[in-house]
């Protein structure tokens, strides 16, 4: 007799057999996705009419919050799809989580260094991505140094 937690049971879940680190990886990359198409959709960025290319005069800000622009969205996008790509492999993997988390770092002292308000603010940044980007760099860090891998995972 089966019931239906012998079908539950039976079904495959896509992350057995896979290392931690490269579900991590796949994880972080799904969720720049997201946050990448997220930026291009009318409410869910708010101020969307004042959205521009790139530089600190874009208006538009994610969830009423994060100043984004188009380059913005489309530097999401790619990490998604780079984080997708090297989650095929446990080396790729922490190589995306550990740069990524690096380059996020990176982009955390930019946006201490950089005004706002100026030219320089290419991307553009504003406080709240400041504190973000803190977050992800550590976080994306932390994911890289600390996820182990099982010896008999690939």
């Amino acid at each position: 007799m089966a019931g239906p937690m012998a079908h539950s049971r039976a079904r495959r879940n896509p992350a057995d057999g896979r290392a931690p680190v490269r579900r991590a990886a796949a994880t972080v990359g799904t969720v720049f996705l997201l946050i990448g198409a997220l930026g291009f959709l009318p409410g869910i960025t708010s101020d969307y009419a004042d959205l521009r290319l790139a530089g600190h005069q874009s208006g538009a800000q994610l969830f009423g919050l994060f100043q984004v622009s188009v380059l913005h969205n489309l530097l999401h996008l790619a990490s998604g799809v780079a984080g997708l790509a090297l989650s095929r492999t446990v080396g790729l993997a922490r190589a995306y989580l550990v740069g990524g988390g690096a380059v996020y770092l990176v982009l955390w002292l930019y946006g201490l260094a950089v005004d706002h308000r100026s030219a320089a603010n290419v991307i553009p940044v504003n406080p709240a991505d400041d504190v973000l980007h803190l977050a992800l760099g550590a976080g994306m860090l932390a994911l890289g140094a600390l996820t182990r891998r099982d010896g008999n995972r690939h």
